[in-house]
């Protein structure tokens, strides 16, 4: 049987040098009342230190909480994970080579804790086949203090894989909704199934302890069995938090019951995009829809896809998705990226990436941080900005068709009129690079499994074509030489049927959406 304890009591159960799991995607799932208790610890007492955070998402609002309460010097020692972006305390102390840290694909960090829970030798994959993580690039080593080996390159039945090894767990922290006094869990109150039960299950068969904070605790026997994401038997101790700001659903606000699947909103209600450089992008990105597809919408400007499809009608005929295990609804975009407005239906995190690392996505969008000549994408590493890979890798490696969705460069003003785009100031710094930072897709690979890849911005399209970027559309309105092809540090294939852009989606309304995929 579980006990039950104070946040406080909770910190001083972690050790110097523990392995510490967490499984959450912005606050959602995040502990936020034991990880302040244990950050209020460590500045009186200088305890625990060198930890080893283990963690699949960005995890925290991008300010003070989350695992950001974990990242202060001698804190922590080690750091693995998919996105440290969420947190700069942690960031900082990676870009200064105070701690190692591997960025990992998100799928596999998820999918890792399951391996662990058996005691088998780790996760065999072609997720991460030639992206950085890759060890014959980087091993998704990010700074010059980081040793360890943690991704190997291995040959079976003729193909190539990539070896993630196992690691032992000592503390799991995560959170619950409702606690009964036994310690079984609920997450009733969240938008999303995260993979609480394999980290529980892997903590447990490696000796550690698991933590749960919980808002509400129940009376042993009063929970319906069905609703038990994890068994008390695999909870040591429960938290009931004592403040609302550490149970937060999203980074953005406290609860909604359309991310819950407690109730289901008018479609009218899901914020429409004004006309903007970005719409356009969203606009012409939508087009790549088709009938009956299963469709993954990423972070930022790509989530916004779902707005489009709401306000043209034709959410209903596609099922969108998200990494966190959502199908069907609309998809909501940050600060509430990974939970979903009327969802059909939520399958478990690491089940998703299943589906999905077996190329169960039709379509993907997905950010564009930075391409190259290649075809190859960085959303991961910028300088000395460090953010990470989240589900990106296991995404667009496995997609049939990956759509990349961004603005053409940085810093330029722009505006829509008259159904042109008119490009008041040139952006500050290119993002059609030479060469990319770091290799978060390869356009090698994909051009080797014949993956159907297209580059969407305001002014151009472009699309992957014998491994080299090949220029297909460009807006109205805009200069092929001086808006493009100036604006790139490398000159792409140009097609031979080069058209222009669709102008009605430079138009206030358009309407358009729904008769473009039944004619397809």
């Amino acid at each position: 049987m579980a006990k039950i304890i104070t946040a406080e009591q909770a910190a001083q159960l972690i050790k110097d040098g523990s392995t510490v799991a967490i499984g959450a995607m912005g606050l959602s799932g995040w502990p936020e009342e034991v990880a302040q208790a244990i950050e209020k610890r460590f500045f009186e007492t200088g305890h625990p230190r060198d930890l080893s955070i283990k963690q699949g998402c960005a995890t925290g609002d991008w300010k003070e909480r989350g695992v950001n309460r974990l990242g202060h010097e001698g804190m922590v020692k080690k750091w693995a994970g998919a996105h440290i972006g969420s947190s700069a305390n942690m960031s900082k102390l990676v870009r200064e080579n105070k701690i190692s840290a591997h960025c990992l694909p998100q799928g596999v960090i998820v999918n890792l804790w399951r391996e662990i829970a058996a005691k088998r030798p780790g996760l065999i994959t072609k997720v991460g086949l030639g992206t950085f993580v890759d060890p014959r690039l980087e091993g998704g080593k990010m700074n010059d203090v980081t040793e360890e080996e943690l991704v190997k390159l291995i040959e079976f039945e003729g193909e190539e894989y990539l070896f993630y090894k196992s690691f032992p767990v000592d503390v799991a922290l995560i959170r619950g909704t409702t606690a009964d006094e036994k310690g079984n869990l609920t997450i009733d109150k969240d938008g999303w199934i995260f993979e609480i039960l394999p980290i529980a299950q892997a903590t447990k068969n490696s000796g550690g302890i698991v933590i749960a904070q919980v808002e509400y605790l129940a009376q042993a026997g009063t929970l319906h069995p069905k609703k038990i994401k994890v068994p008390g038997a695999l909870v040591d101790y429960i938290v009931v938090a004592t403040k609302q700001e550490a149970c937060w659903q999203t980074e953005g606000l406290y609860y909604d019951p359309a991310f819950s699947g407690d109730v289901k909103v008018p479609l009218e209600a899901v914020p429409k995009l004004p006309l903007t450089d970005q719409k356009v992008i969203v606009r012409r990105a939508s087009m790549e829809l088709v009938k009956n597809a299963i469709v993954n919408l990423g972070y930022g400007i790509p989530a916004d896809v779902a707005k489009i499809a709401a306000e043209e009608g034709v959410s209903e005929l596609m099922t969108l998705t998200t990494e966190a295990g959502a199908f069907g609804g609309v998809p909501a975009a940050p600060p509430h990226f990974g939970n979903t407005y009327n969802a059909e239906a939520m399958i478990e995190h690491g089940a998703m990436f299943d589906y999905y690392d077996g190329g169960g996505l039709d379509v993907a969008y997905l950010g564009l941080a930075e391409t190259d000549r290649f075809g190859n994408v960085n959303v991961s590493k910028f300088g000395p900005r460090i953010t990470g890979p989240g589900g990106f890798i296991n995404i667009s490696q496995n997609a049939k068709k990956v759509v990349y969705v961004g603005n053409f460069n940085v810093g330029a003003e722009m505006k829509v009129e008259d159904g042109k785009l008119v490009i008041v100031k040139e952006g500050t710094r290119m993002k059609f690079r030479d060469h990319v930072e770091q290799v978060t897709f390869s356009g090698s690979y994909a051009a080797k499994i014949n993956q159907n890849v297209l580059y969407i911005t305001e002014r151009a399209v472009f699309t992957l074509e014998d491994g080299e970027v090949t220029l297909i559309e460009i807006a109205p309105g805009v200069d092929l030489e001086r808006d493009i092809l100036k604006q790139m540090e490398f000159k792409p294939k140009i097609s031979k049927d080069l058209k222009l852009m669709d102008e009605d989606i430079f138009k206030p309304k358009w309407n358009k959406l729904k008769e473009i995929i039944k004619e397809k």
